[in-house]
């Protein structure tokens, strides 16, 4: 079992159970938490990566069983309807219980599932602490006018809506066509692009005639017996709660109503909610389910303490985002500024690595529920190639983890009251927040450095498409619901926004920004003029005073290897052309310095605290194109080279825009940057050029303070 940076949880176990000639892939997060809670399989359409969204939060709090249920992922898939019955798939979930040790377990179900764990709660309710059934389809005679006209075996002629769900049409090269109306029509929230996206995506990892033989197997087709579920649902004596949607188009509400009804449950209607709960809205669903499964199974009484809200301490909680180290450092500076105004104010971080490193060397207060915290740095770097991040996918992919680390925040801000969160571009609370404001209980100030989603060239119209879906969901989530954020500060001036539209119809990015966020100007962290000590750092480092240094870094990611190894063949050329070069390597804190080979005249180091000293005693920068080393650059007057990651549009647009304002930098791609003879020409240029930047403001942390105090 190894580390998977894009999940939001790794399994503490993984096994294959075999029954009857079918193996069952099954996996357990949280071992040593009690009690058990299985995420049943859905329809064989999905696999169980389909509760990615689920297992974090609750292993974080149970023990949490997944399997593949037979036909899908990792299990196999046995070939006739016969193979499939409900009572098949109850007697795998039995299978898995006994594999996984578990004596008794509280069932969570989506869809056809629901039908499965009514089986098992009636035939063996010994094994079962409750049901908590979402969305029910389980075959209950509930009448469906929009599908219960059309056949599943007969050929039919026309395949418009539901026509579509027709056996026949599927093995006939219909599967496709079905696939993209069904998820189409599973997901009825607006912005449901992502959730579509994977549910396709998974569906094509089954045969249509797999799929076809579980829906034959569940209406008792081709041989397999169909047992009539109301009976069962008398038998069942355990808890059971109800989640259905108002706006579900696979299978109404009233089938939820209905199976609350026959087993004495309790029904949960979400107004305006489709099929997919547990995809579109995790943090309700999840809040859900864990609010069931402490009411089945009590948490022993804890000793908790009330303060007087006048004799509560200033408490303020602090986002950092971990991508880099740009946000760590002039947070950290906003941080002393703001307690400059209240000396009162406690501040907490909840912060994830690297940004844990800075914080630590400044004797900041981490909460301890940053180690619970999945990394986002670690995601970011699994998606990047060869000086390549598509930022954009990269942290549309980031979905199941953003959803894991809102959960994080939720229970620490539930547990302990706080005056003020300020959000540094952390996309999971302001959007999870958007999403369910009743969890909002303080001032809320968001902080960002750009504003607006754009596509890049090689995303085509589906990403143009998708990045102006994006904005126009954060669009009108601010319309909608201004009360959540407090403040929006955007560290910059407004001439730093990018002149582009949010998308199609949409308004333009500077105009939209100009009116709803506060400006800050930018945060360097320190003031260039009274940096000092740099001629120490140059003594240091070794490097003579007739000697010129070039200082290459690539930030606080570790997705500048590529860009350092480029720069290392660059260095024997680039010394011919002036010979008094000397080049220091500086690796961050998430790529190994032994990692690089150093020719002569180069020397790497690791991880360098307040890089901007370095950066004040180098000639010439080559850098990625990360915004906070390109204006600390700026701001220290100094020459640089900057490349940005390919296809990284916040690096190729709204920071290129920024440093064109200021005429700082030279800009390379990095297609020239891969010739050691083209990137040897522009260092051996750039050191001897004299620059002339408009000036770096350096009041931007005092005037972002000023912006947060008033919050408290």
């Amino acid at each position: 079992m190894g580390h998977d940076p894009s999940r939001a949880a790794d399994p503490d176990v993984e096994g294959v159970v075999e029954r009857d000639g079918v193996a069952l892939a099954y996996e357990v997060y949280g071992q040593d938490h009690r009690p058990t809670v299985v995420l049943v399989p859905t329809w064989s359409i999905v696999p169980s990566r389909f509760w990615k969204a689920q297992i974090g939060y609750l292993s974080r709090h149970y023990r949490v069983v997944t399997f593949d249920g037979r036909g899908s992922g990792r299990s196999g898939r046995p070939e006739g309807a016969a193979a499939y019955s409900n009572e098949e798939y109850a007697a795998d979930i039995v299978a898995v219980l006994d594999a996984t040790e578990t004596d008794r377990a509280v069932l969570v179900s989506l869809s056809c599932g629901a039908a499965w764990t009514v089986h098992v709660a009636a035939g063996h309710p010994d094994r079962v602490l409750g049901l908590f059934s979402i969305a029910p389809s389980c075959g209950l005679r509930v009448p469906n006018q929009q599908r219960d006209h059309i056949p599943w075996l007969e050929p039919i002629e026309s395949h418009e809506g539901w026509e579509k769900y027709n056996a026949p049409y599927w093995l006939g090269g219909g599967y496709d066509d079905f696939v993209d109306y069904f998820f189409g029509r599973m997901f009825t929230e607006p912005h449901s692009t992502k959730q579509v996206e994977d549910c396709v995506g998974w569906a094509h990892e089954i045969s249509p005639n797999t799929l076809a033989d579980t829906v034959s197997g569940r209406i008792g087709c081709d041989g397999a017996v169909c047992t009539d579920i109301e009976p069962l649902c008398a038998q069942v004596t355990c808890p059971v709660t109800v989640v259905h949607g108002t706006e579900d188009q696979i299978r109404p509400h009233s089938i939820g109503e209905r199976l609350a009804e026959l087993t004495g449950g309790s029904l949960v209607l979400l107004d305006g909610v489709g099929h997919g709960p547990p995809a579109r809205d995790p943090v309700r669903t999840n809040h859900l389910i864990a609010e069931f499964v402490d009411r089945v199974c009590p948490r022993p009484p804890a000793t908790t303490t009330w303060v007087r809200a006048a004799r509560r301490p200033r408490r303020a909680l602090y986002l950092s985002s971990p991508i880099g180290l740009g946000h760590a450092q002039r947070d950290a500076a906003i941080a002393a500024e703001l307690r400059q105004l209240h000396p009162d104010l406690q501040i907490d971080w909840l912060a994830q690595h690297p940004v844990t490193t800075v914080l630590g060397e400044r004797g900041e207060r981490v909460h301890l529920a940053s180690a619970l915290l999945r990394n986002e740095s670690g995601h970011i770097e699994h998606e990047s190639g060869e000086h390549d991040l598509h930022a954009f996918q990269a942290i549309r992919r980031m979905d199941e983890i953003l959803v894991h680390n809102f959960m994080v925040f939720a229970d620490v801000v539930e547990q302990e009251p706080y005056d003020l969160v300020i959000g540094d571009e952390a996309w999971d609370v302001d959007y999870f927040l958007h999403e369910n404001p009743e969890l909002k209980r303080f001032s809320f100030a968001w902080m960002t450095d750009f504003v607006g989603w754009l596509p890049m060239p090689d995303g085509g119209a589906r990403e143009a498409a998708l990045t102006a879906d994006y904005n126009a969901e954060m669009l009108e989530q601010r319309a909608r619901f201004s009360r959540v954020r407090d403040r929006s500060v955007f560290v910059g001036n407004p001439d730093d926004i990018v002149d582009d539209e949010f998308g199609p119809g949409l308004p333009r990015i500077r105009d939209w920004t100009e009116q709803n966020f506060d400006f800050a100007g930018y945060v360097t962290g320190f003031d260039p003029a009274a940096v000092q000590g740099s001629e120490r750092v140059r003594e240091h480092l070794g490097i003579s005073p007739d000697e010129r240094l070039c200082l290459v870094t690539v930030g606080g990611s570790g997705v500048g290897g590529s860009l350092l190894r480029r720069v290392v063949d660059a260095v024997p050329l680039a010394r011919q052309l002036v010979p008094e070069l000397r080049f220091v390597f500086v690796t961050g804190p998430r790529i190994d310095p032994a990692s690089l080979p150093m020719p002569a005249g180069a020397q790497v180091v690791g991880y360098v605290p307040d890089l901007y000293r370095h950066l004040a005693a180098c000639d010439l920068a080559v850098v990625q194109g990360g915004l906070t080393t390109c204006m600390e650059l700026t701001a220290l007057r100094k020459p640089f080279v900057y490349v940005p990651l390919r296809n990284h549009f916040e690096q190729n647009r709204h920071v290129r825009q920024r440093l064109d304002r200021y005429e700082a930098g030279r800009f390379l791609p990095y297609e020239d940057a891969v010739d050691p003879d083209g990137l040897a020409e522009a260092i051996g240029k750039e050191v001897t050029r004299s620059v002339a930047y408009r000036p770096v403001e350096t009041d931007g942390a005092a005037r972002a303070a000023a912006l947060l105090a008033d919050l408290l």
